[in-house]
């Protein structure tokens, strides 16, 4: 039995499945445009800085996250064909 793949493990093989939602790009170009607003230009860039590095992190983990998952799916389906 082939494992048939979600098309949510297939966005993650080309790593556009964040940039594709338009309600995450929504959400991100809301915080620039209020990040815009900070007067004091090296604590708006600190804090841009700061956001994008919990974000990258954020996508990293959610990335884990969906293999772990694909991963015990084809256990699971592996040992469903074992039986």
């Amino acid at each position: 039995m082939k494992i048939r793949e979600t098309k949510d493990m297939e966005n993650i093989k080309d790593k556009s499945w964040k940039s594709n939602s338009q309600k995450y790009l929504k959400e991100l170009q809301a915080f620039l445009d209020k990040a815009e607003n900070i007067e004091n230009e090296e604590l708006r860039k600190e804090i841009i800085f700061q956001m994008l590095k919990c974000d990258n992190e954020l996508t990293i983990l959610a990335e884990e996250m969906l293999k772990k998952y694909k991963s015990d799916k084809e256990k699971s389906l592996k040992e469903c064909e074992d039986d």
